[in-house]
């Protein structure tokens, strides 16, 4: 591999690229007009505009990005996340040209973007999946009677796509069909396929993910779990690795199933198998990502390997070079996403500048970001501005470390999750790894950071009157004599 483009933007086409430049690859960006000083394009060694500011007429157009390579002897297309990097008929049109995609096969992707065709995939298996049915519903009368089977509630739920659209939980078998056609609804707007079928309701589960990676010859193994049950509207907010409450053994068992998904469609590359895991610590596959993920950080952190370089030695054709006994877990990794959202008012999402950014440093810490101070954060992408990482000997040491780490990054000119961050950090709920999916939707409000606000400003003003008063002239102190108020008196006792 001499020269790679990257197929992507800001946070993740950098990081890629930081890679490549290590490996001695060349690289090539790729860029909308919205992107034009964008970190990725200066640091790239070509860059070439794709087109105005809208995704179908920049990021998504694989076949203005195909000759780009042609014309600039690309020989290798790394997708990032996102975008093109979970599109088979891409991938298929990159493998045709005679360019590697560093990313798994069109047939694996084709297999497991579907949830309906990854169980049946992974059936053979023995993988724990969630009861219900593992087919589209076709039959309404069968559904019922399914639904009445595995108990209510249940959630219909759309074979395609993510990120929690065309799913709705149905309580009572009387809501099952309207909420059914809803969900078909949703389902065919967002990802041209109405196919929906059913699975029982894990009311208040965690979401545990693995790791994979597989190479050329079979060789596949797994890099431990990430826990990723601080969501918000499904979509993870905040990632740690490992889990608080996977037992070695657990952890072992879900590791075992993760390969077999990987084995199921004979996955190559670097991979994430999703699993639930219930209130009785039973777990049930959830789905297969064939990409890089956006927490990757924190595996990378606990393993001390570099993902993105092992996605570009396995798609240039190297054996992985090392086997499941050679992996351990050291200490312990923490990832917060740091979006341009107001979680005090339901996480809504931003626009606006940059008119600070300054990220911590130190010991431990991690910044993976694509932005500058002074640079706007556009509306037509994903709000994250950057991921900030930690690393550390324990899960208590990293959690104070992710605490300095938030109150050292200045950033203003736009509402943030760093403060939501923090939040997390003080839960006692965080702390203790007492919590869920639900963590969120249950322990915050908007009144969660604004009880933090007030706090830490009547601190501030007892702090600066407490110096006011010992730091005034003389004469003043002795002219107050009576006059002195009861807080004066009684200072001593809030020291």
């Amino acid at each position: 591999m001499k020269k790679l483009l990257i197929a992507n933007r800001g946070e993740i086409a950098l990081r890629v690229m930081r890679t490549a430049k290590e490996m001695g690859i060349k690289t090539v960006a790729v860029y909308s007009e919205a992107d034009r000083q964008a970190k990725h394009v200066r640091f790239a060694d070509e860059a070439v505009l794709l087109g105005p500011p809208p995704s179908n007429q920049s990021y998504l157009l694989g076949d203005k990005i195909l000759e780009i390579c042609k014309d600039l002897g690309v020989d290798a297309i790394h997708p990032g996340y996102g975008f093109l990097s979970e599109n088979a008929g891409f991938a298929r049109q990159v493998k045709a040209a005679g360019i590697t995609f560093v990313g798994p096969s069109p047939e694996a992707m084709e297999v497991m973007g579907s949830k309906l065709g990854a169980k049946e995939a992974v059936k053979a298996y023995g993988v724990p999946m969630v009861p219900g049915l593992d087919h589209a519903i076709s039959d309404i009368e069968e559904a019922k009677r399914v639904s009445l089977e595995v108990g209510y509630p249940i959630l219909i739920k759309a074979s395609a796509g993510g990120g929690g659209k065309g799913m709705r939980v149905v309580n009572d078998p009387s809501e099952f069909e309207e909420q059914m056609k809803l969900a078909v609804s949703e389902a065919t707007a967002s990802f041209g396929d109405g196919a929906v079928f059913i699975e029982k309701y894990v009311g208040s589960p965690r979401h545990i993910e693995i790791q994979v990676l597989g190479d050329n010859t079979g060789n596949i193994v797994y890099l431990f779990e990430r826990e990723c049950s601080i969501q918000r509207r499904h979509q993870k907010l905040v990632e740690e690795a490992p889990s608080a409450i996977l037992t070695p053994a657990m952890r072992k068992e879900m590791g075992e199933a993760a390969v077999n998904v990987a084995k199921a469609c004979n996955y190559t590359g670097a991979g994430t198998v999703e699993f639930l895991v219930d209130e009785t610590m039973n777990f049930y596959f959830l789905e297969m990502n064939t990409r890089l993920q956006v927490e990757h950080p924190v595996t990378e952190m606990i393993t001390g390997l570099d993902l993105v370089r092992e996605q570009i030695r396995i798609a240039d054709g190297e054996p992985l070079g090392y086997n499941q006994e050679d992996l351990a877990i050291n200490g312990h990794s923490i990832e917060l996403r740091i979006c341009a959202e107001d979680p005090s008012n339901n996480f809504l999402p931003e626009v606006g500048t940059l008119e600070t950014y300054r990220a911590p440093m130190g010991t431990g810490i991690r910044v993976d970001d694509g932005f500058e101070e002074g640079m706007e954060i556009p509306i037509y992408y994903d709000n994250m501005i950057a991921k900030l990482i930690v690393h550390a000997a324990d899960r208590e040491t990293a959690i104070e470390r992710m605490k300095r780490a938030i109150s050292e990054f200045e950033i203003s000119g736009i509402t943030t999750t760093l403060e939501f961050g923090e939040w997390v950090m003080n839960h006692p709920l965080f702390q203790s790894g007492d919590f869920d999916t639900k963590f969120i939707d249950k322990q915050f409000n908007a009144d969660s950071l604004k009880k933090e606000d007030e706090g830490e400003a009547i601190a501030a003003a007892l702090a600066a009157a407490l110096f006011y008063q010992d730091n005034r002239p003389a004469t003043t102190q002795a002219a107050q004599g009576e006059g002195e108020s009861n807080w004066r008196r009684n200072r001593t006792n809030l020291r």
